[in-house]
């Protein structure tokens, strides 16, 4: 929020080269919103316009491997689903790179990660690092740990936390499927 001037001289000055690449417009300014934001002073925006334009602003750099630390963070839900989105199809799909990413929102983890590295421990005294496991390997053994089950939500997709001893839950356990991917109903 330091910068004194505008959107569009921010991106100007700093990565000129991607505002000038059509497929980086069409693929993560445009998705994004950030055009919209050109003629606003970058002080004055919103903890989700910053935070999309800093995604932005990563997704502009020449790279092997993308870090992106909570991309989730003041964006609302529909911002999240298309953040995810433009994350994998511009630097996986498009640019064949790999992004490693932090993130606590499950709706986003899940829409971004092929593998994820869980973290068992106890919070502030041990912990230890697993090693990366496929995305609902990962998911249904920390979701294990917790004793806790998600489906997806067969409407909007997101996941949903199945009532404790419900019959859903039960089956679920049963199976060892702490985290139910697809629905097959």
């Amino acid at each position: 929020r330091k910068f004194r001037g505008t959107t569009q001289f921010l991106f100007e000055k700093y990565v000129n080269h991607a505002c000038s690449d059509r497929l980086f417009r069409l693929m993560v300014l445009n998705p994004l919103s950030i055009p919209q934001l050109w003629e606003l002073n970058v002080c004055d925006l919103s903890g989700g316009e910053l935070q999309r334009v800093a995604i932005a602003m990563c997704l502009a750099q020449k790279a092997n491997v993308y870090l992106l630390d909570e991309p989730s963070a003041g964006l609302d839900c529909e911002q999240r689903v298309i953040t995810a989105k433009v994350i994998r199809r511009w630097v996986v799909n498009h640019l064949g790179k790999m992004a490693m990413i932090v993130e606590h929102d499950f709706v986003m983890a899940s829409a971004l990660s092929d593998k994820v590295v869980l973290y068992e421990g106890n919070p502030g005294v041990e912990c230890t690092a697993r090693t990366p496991v496929g995305l609902v390997g990962g998911f249904n053994r920390f979701l294990k740990q917790l004793n806790v089950t998600l489906r997806r939500d067969p409407e909007n997709y997101r996941p949903r936390v199945n009532k404790r001893g419900s019959q859903q839950d039960e089956m679920q356990k049963g199976a060892g499927n702490y985290f139910v991917w697809d629905n097959e109903d």
